[in-house]
Order: C-alpha cells, then sequence, then structure tokens
C-alpha cells in the first residue's frame, strides 16, 4: 500500500516521487525529506512517496487515450441521450449481495429502479467496449479521486461520477465545450481556481480538476442538506436549475404528479435523496438530469462487481504517480523530453493541460515526468539556455514581407532577426521563399502578442454589445469578472434581488457602469509605501541562487539586465549558475 506523506490540504496528490534519491517535499507535506549528495529538487506542489516505479505501458496507454476521444465522447452523447423506460418486473439480481454493506452511497434502495436497470443494460449492450475500457482506465485514477472525496467528507463511491462524466479521459471535451475528467464548463472552473486561457486548460489537469470537482461537489452537498443525489443532479444541470425545481414541488404543484402517499413520503424526507427521485418525475429537470443519478448508480454497480456483469476482471494498473520539473522560464515538453530521455508521447499525455506543448511565460510551472526521471531531468532542464528551451521555427518570406515587418510579427528587431540569420544581407530585400530561422522566445512573444490581440478584440465587441448572453455554466460572479465589474453592480444594472439566480440564455446588461471616484491618497501613504519600497530594494540586494533559477529570470525579477548581473558579479557566461551561490543585485 502507498504512504500519503502529503497532508492532503487542497488534495496534494502529486508531484516529486521518492525514490532511491530523495527528493525535498513540497509545502504541504508532513516533514521534509533529507536529500542526498545528489542535487536537490525544488519542492514541488504536491508529493506522494512510491515503492515501485508505474509501469509505463500503462502511461503510454493513458496518453493514447486521447486518439480515442471521440469514441468515448460518441458513447457518452448516446449516454446523455438514452431515455429510460418501464422495464418490467425487478429481476432480483442484486439480491445475491448486501448492497447496503458494498456502497456508501445509497445504491440498495434504488438498485431496481427503473432508469437504473435501463443503463445497467445500455452499459452492458451498447457501451459495453467503451465500458470495458474506462474500467481499465478508473485504477489509475481511482485512490487520488477517493482520497480527495475523504478530505472533503464525501462517499468514496462519488468517484464513479467522473466514469459516467468522461470515462475518466483527461481530453475529453463535450458539445456543449465541457472539457476534462470532470467536464467542467469554463466558468465554473474558474470559479475553482482552475486557470482556462489560450496557455492553460486546468480542466484538463487530473489533480487540478479533481481537487476542484471535490470542492464543488461538497459545496452542492451543503447547499442541499446532505442529499448527494440532489448534490450529483445539480453537479450536471446547475444548482439554480435543482432549488428551483424543489422550490415548484414544495408549492403543491407536486400534486399533479404524485399520488397522496407520495406527497406524504416527500413531507417526511423534504431535502434527502428521495426528494431527487420524485423531482425527476416531475416536469421541472431536463431529461438527462433527470437519468445522472441513475447512470451514476448503475456505473457504480458494475464498477464494484464487473464480473457480475459480464466484463472481465479489471487488470491492476499503477496509481496515477509522478515525478515534476520546475521551469522559471517558457519550455517545450519537446525538449523536456529529449533532454530528460523520456518518450515524447508519454510527456505529452502527463501534461494534457499545457496546451500548446510549451509553459506559458511567467510564474513557476510544473512539468510532469514518470516516476524516477525527475532528477535527471531537472538538472538537464537547468543546465539550458532561455533559447534552447524553446524549439525555433523557420518563416518563409512571403511577396513584399521585410525584415522589419517580419520582425514585428515575432517580437523582434531587424538587427535581431539578421543576427540570427547571419546569411542575409540586411541592406538586400528578401526574396519570396526565402527561409529565415526564429528562435524560440520569439515565437512565445508572438503568441503572447497575438493572445493579448484577440483578447483585447473580444472585450471591445462585448463591451459595443452592451448585453452578455448567459451561458451553462456561467455564474453571476464569473461574469462580472469578465467585464470588470462587482457581482452588486451587475445585479444593479441588471434589476435583480439579492436572491434572483441567472438561467443559460439570459441576456445581461454589461455596460454604463460608472467607476467610483478615486480618492486622493494621503501624504503620509504615499510616504508610507515609498519607504516599503526602498526597503525591500535594500533587502535585495544580495540573492542566494535557487536550483532552476537562471540570470535572465534573476534580471526579470529584480529589473536589471543580465549584462549588469554579469558584471557584478565578474561572471563571464550566462549559463552554469549553481546553486547556493549569492550574486550581488546591482542597484
Amino acid at each position: 500500500m502507498r504512504r500519503w506523506l502529503a497532508g492532503l490540504s487542497g488534495l496534494t496528490v502529486l508531484g516529486c516521487a521518492v525514490h532511491p534519491v530523495a527528493t525535498v517535499p513540497g509545502p504541504d507535506a508532513v516533514e521534509a525529506v533529507p536529500a542526498v549528495e545528489s542535487p536537490v529538487v525544488p519542492p514541488a506542489p504536491d508529493l506522494i512517496e512510491v515503492h515501485t516505479p508505474p509501469d509505463t505501458a500503462v502511461l503510454r496507454r493513458l496518453a493514447s487515450d486521447s486518439l480515442q476521444d471521440q469514441k468515448d465522447m460518441e458513447i457518452l452523447e448516446r449516454l446523455h441521450e438514452a431515455s429510460a423506460t418501464p422495464a418490467g418486473e425487478p429481476s432480483g439480481m442484486e439480491a445475491e449481495v448486501d448492497l447496503a454493506e458494498m456502497f456508501d452511497i445509497n445504491v440498495a434502495r434504488y438498485a431496481e429502479h427503473d432508469r437504473v436497470r435501463f443503463y445497467l443494460d445500455f452499459f452492458q449492450g451498447p457501451a459495453r467496449e467503451r465500458m470495458a475500457i474506462w474500467l481499465g482506465r478508473l485504477p489509475v485514477y481511482e485512490p487520488m479521486i477517493r482520497a480527495a472525496l475523504v478530505e472533503h467528507k464525501l462517499p468514496q463511491d462519488l468517484v464513479y461520477l467522473a466514469l459516467i462524466e468522461s470515462g475518466y479521459s483527461n481530453t475529453a471535451v463535450s458539445r456543449s465545450k465541457a472539457v476534462g475528467m470532470w467536464q467542467f464548463m469554463r466558468p465554473t472552473a474558474r470559479e475553482y481556481g482552475m486557470r482556462v486561457d489560450h496557455w492553460v486548460d486546468e480542466r484538463r489537469d487530473p489533480l487540478k480538476a479533481t481537487r476542484s470537482a471535490a470542492r464543488f461537489l461538497a459545496d452542492l452537498t451543503r447547499r442541499f442538506n446532505g442529499s448527494y443525489y440532489l448534490a450529483a443532479a445539480a453537479y450536471n444541470s446547475g444548482g439554480g436549475t435543482v432549488s428551483r425545481g424543489l422550490r415548484k414541488l414544495g408549492s403543491g404543484v407536486e400534486e399533479d404528479y404524485f399520488g397522496d402517499e407520495d406527497v406524504e413520503d416527500l413531507a417526511e424526507d423534504a431535502n434527502g435523496d428521495d426528494r431527487f427521485f420524485h423531482l425527476s418525475d416531475s416536469r421541472y429537470l431536463r431529461k438527462e438530469t433527470k437519468d445522472y443519478v441513475p447512470k451514476l448508480i448503475a456505473a457504480a454497480m458494475i464498477a464494484k462487481q464487473p464480473t457480475k456483469y459480464g466484463f472481465g476482471p479489471v487488470p491492476p494498473a499503477e496509481p496515477f504517480a509522478v515525478d515534476s520539473v520546475p521551469v522559471t522560464e517558457p519550455t517545450s515538453l519537446e525538449v523536456v523530453a529529449k533532454v530528460g530521455g523520456v518518450d515524447p508521447t508519454v510527456i505529452g499525455g502527463l501534461n494534457p493541460h499545457f496546451l500548446r506543448g510549451i509553459t506559458p511565460p511567467g510564474g513557476t510551472w510544473w512539468i510532469r515526468v514518470p516516476v524516477g526521471f525527475g532528477v535527471a531531468a531537472t538538472e538537464a532542464v537547468a543546465a539550458l539556455s532561455p533559447d534552447e528551451r524553446i524549439p525555433g521555427q523557420v518563416h518563409v518570406v512571403r511577396k513584399k514581407e521585410t525584415l522589419r515587418s517580419i520582425g514585428r510579427r515575432y517580437g523582434l528587431s531587424a538587427a535581431e532577426l539578421a543576427h540570427f540569420n547571419p546569411r542575409i544581407n540586411p541592406k538586400a530585400g528578401l526574396k519570396a521563399g526565402t527561409e529565415l530561422r526564429i528562435p524560440g522566445l520569439a515565437r512565445v512573444r508572438s503568441l503572447a502578442a497575438a493572445d493579448e490581440r484577440q483578447t483585447t478584440a473580444a472585450r471591445a465587441r462585448a463591451t459595443a454589445r452592451g448585453t452578455h448572453r448567459v451561458r451553462p455554466g456561467e455564474t453571476l460572479g464569473g461574469i462580472a469578472r469578465r467585464y470588470g465589474m462587482t457581482v452588486a453592480q451587475l445585479r444593479a444594472v441588471n434589476e435583480l434581488g439579492a436572491k434572483s439566480t441567472i438561467r443559460a440564455g439570459q441576456r445581461l446588461r454589461v455596460g454604463g457602469i460608472r467607476s467610483a471616484p478615486t480618492r486622493p491618497r494621503a501624504a503620509a501613504t504615499v510616504r508610507a509605501e515609498a519607504g516599503s519600497k526602498a526597503a525591500a530594494r535594500s533587502r535585495a540586494a544580495s540573492h542566494v541562487v535557487r536550483r532552476g533559477e537562471t540570470l535572465s529570470s534573476l534580471a526579470r525579477r529584480y529589473g536589471v539586465s543580465v549584462e549588469a548581473l554579469m558584471s557584478a558579479n565578474g561572471l563571464r557566461s550566462a549559463r552554469g549558475l549553481q546553486a547556493g551561490r549569492r550574486l550581488t543585485i546591482p542597484s
């Protein structure tokens, strides 16, 4: 059995794994692991201790799963669209085991429900091939998901929600643009702390998505007074939809749909799991949400007893455990694979959240590699210069292009572009068809500039329209942040009360907000801030180099040039900066 070394605050499940070479644990670890003479890997955000390396064949299989996403989504869409119909008398097949003892969600009470039996047949029939594949993925992610559910005091059998959402695929994309193993919509993902932009989509990150899904489910469970089935329904359709349906059921309208005995049951179980099944028999939920919990129950029953339902035993697999390589400069996954001696397909499969195959500019990012490769890959990557971290590209000159126009496209001056292409005569015109070498960092700057232009244009179009059409999963908070408003402003301009909710398709005004006048700051406040900045500069007169830092990253941090750093410290080269060295920071 694996011993979780991390404290699991916020689901600390992955990072630098402890192997024959010990590494320093991350900030969530219970205690530090002493390092040996080998260079120390900086602390990762998450940490696991494993005693045997995972089967690399499993990693390759998971990496290739993205090729099967289309097949997954075809069956998942059929699953969402399938309509459960009454199926005659119960078969009694569940009487063989004590379902109350087997599950920590209320499966026993509903195992013979018509909709549950329909989806049992569906998984064994039309979805049989894909179901077998999904069950094969389960043991890889199951320990990680169960740990998150335990941390948030949720039933561990909610692990099977990810099965019916995505078949445990990190790259699944639905028709409604929900993404990842937990099928988050963009607004909800951002609300729960995931980054979603042109560079990174953390909905594809199994660790961060699982952490957010557990928090989301815990919030919904509290909202619905401890009913896991109402929380699951709200996870599918939104809390507002379920709340409105419950209010309508409680208004007396349900008497049109249920008999007197059913209405008495509703009164006794006003917010429990029974309430979901009464609500699902009304017109207040869409079909997919009505069948969401029956799908969960059916999937859980098969996953717990696969051989009973005609599936082979689930093959054993090592749980999701990886090492992490820290980078502070934009770095290509392809380069990390090459210098770290790792299969590029495996690197891509472990890092599906880096959409461009490159870590974004700014901050520290952690590239995942198979267990056992972390130390060597970290050392190899740290030795790379910024230009070596991103593969260059070739630009084929088109008619009327010049060094200046091409350089502007990639964030380079004409002189810099000529420097990287010494065979080109800067004074002569460029011929169409000529190939120019574009350094990797210029590629990053070009992508960042294009993203900024797209974002600015999108905001301008939205401001010009003055309205926003609410999409599924969006919240007032997310919409307000998108347009630079507060929730109070958004409510006021749309005349929404404190308890008002929004629905998909609704149009909201997002313009016409006047900024509050800024109050001049007191002179004493300005002086205090200036003093704090001066003190910070004084404290930063020297810096002790940490593993992975480069002269370029330090120059940006302290607002000086690389040349000034080299001159102040008598350095002849920008490469080979040793960890532990104290550098003087020029003013």
